[in-house]
């Protein structure tokens, strides 16, 4: 029954949000001595942001703290919704929702603290990392094998494409072969 309905949630699909820190990354925040910061973000996340692409999935941030390191990520993969010092996230995914003319069963999230309770608790279909809380693992749909910042965001982006049967044509469109 679950496998039907998370099916049915990934087809209706039209937009996957992450949360950053504790997502994308491990939580880690490098303060430099000259005042900037610096993350370390996960390949295999950015990949799945590709592949997402690739899949006519177009993909967005929304993060509590702002940083030129996160602007420059969405950046270079292309992301179309980029919303930092979104303390309050349930506004912030108003109004994504405003600008993309979307609903929510419409959006996937995958966040890690309680901040991202709103967000998880209105969208179609939510995650949350391994080592989330477990107040947010009770929350979310899924609750992913790998943790944040270690291809927790990769893991249910192909979960979503494997559902809607698009990983292995998607894969192909960008010249690698699977097997199914």
């Amino acid at each position: 029954m679950k496998d039907r309905l998370f099916k049915e949630r990934c087809l209706r699909l039209k937009l996957i949000l992450s949360d950053v820190d504790g997502v994308m990354t491990d939580g880690s925040i490098f303060l430099l001595p000259e005042g900037g910061e610096a993350r370390v973000f996960n390949v295999h996340d950015g990949y799945g942001i590709i592949l997402a692409h690739a899949a006519g999935i177009e993909t967005g941030i929304i993060t509590g703290r702002a940083s030129p390191t996160v602007t420059e990520r969405a950046r270079s993969l292309g992301m179309s919704v980029v919303k930092q010092g979104s303390m309050d996230k349930s506004l912030a995914l108003d109004e994504i929702l405003a600008e993309k003319s979307l609903l929510p069963h419409e959006v996937a999230y995958i966040g890690d603290d309680y901040p991202d309770l709103p967000v998880i608790n209105r969208v179609g279909l939510s995650a949350a990392p391994q080592d989330a809380p477990m107040e947010l693992k009770e929350a979310a749909f899924m609750i992913l094998d790998r943790p944040g910042g270690r291809g927790a965001l990769r893991e249910f982006i192909e979960a979503i494409l494997r559902a809607r049967e698009v990983l292995a044509p998607t894969l192909a469109s960008l010249g690698i072969e699977i097997r199914d």
